[in-house]
């Protein structure tokens, strides 16, 4: 399983995760995006709606067409749309982000001290690959 580190920087989760959400959809996997903060998530729900070039449809879990959307908000990694791609949008990882193929932490300033830690974490498990990304000149680089 692969998890990508991403370095907001100035950028906010909410700008961030319409590309992210694209291109899992382009390669026809659906996803699951995780914050403990329902404001974000409505923000997120709203951002993804209004992508640049095209809309990208999702709801918020616990509604009758979960299974449905191809992008699912939640407060937990409780995946009721089948996705095998989270994002955890808050910062935080969760352990329960290993049962995916793929997780994507966002993180900022303010989860910075978190997300190395994950980083280290991970770094000890068996059959974890870890990447990292940041922000140079307005599109995604990898880091070391």
């Amino acid at each position: 399983m692969r998890v990508d580190f991403y370095q907001l920087g100035s950028l906010s989760a909410e700008a961030a995760l319409p590309q992210l959400a694209r291109n899992t959809l382009m390669i026809g996997e659906r996803m699951l995006v995780v914050s403990s903060d329902e404001a974000q998530l409505a923000r997120i729900g709203t951002a993804l709606w209004e992508a640049k070039d095209s809309f990208l449809a999702n709801g918020p879990a616990g509604g009758a067409h979960d299974a449905r959307q191809p992008i699912l908000l939640a407060s937990d990694t409780s995946a009721a749309n089948g996705a095998r791609f989270v994002a955890l949008a808050d910062g935080e990882w969760r352990d329960a982000g290993l049962e995916f193929d793929r997780a994507f932490l966002l993180f900022g300033e303010a989860t910075l001290d978190g997300a190395r830690a994950a980083w280290r974490a991970l770094g000890e498990r068996d059959g974890v690959e870890r990447r990292f990304w940041k922000q140079d000149g307005g599109r995604w680089v990898e880091g070391p």
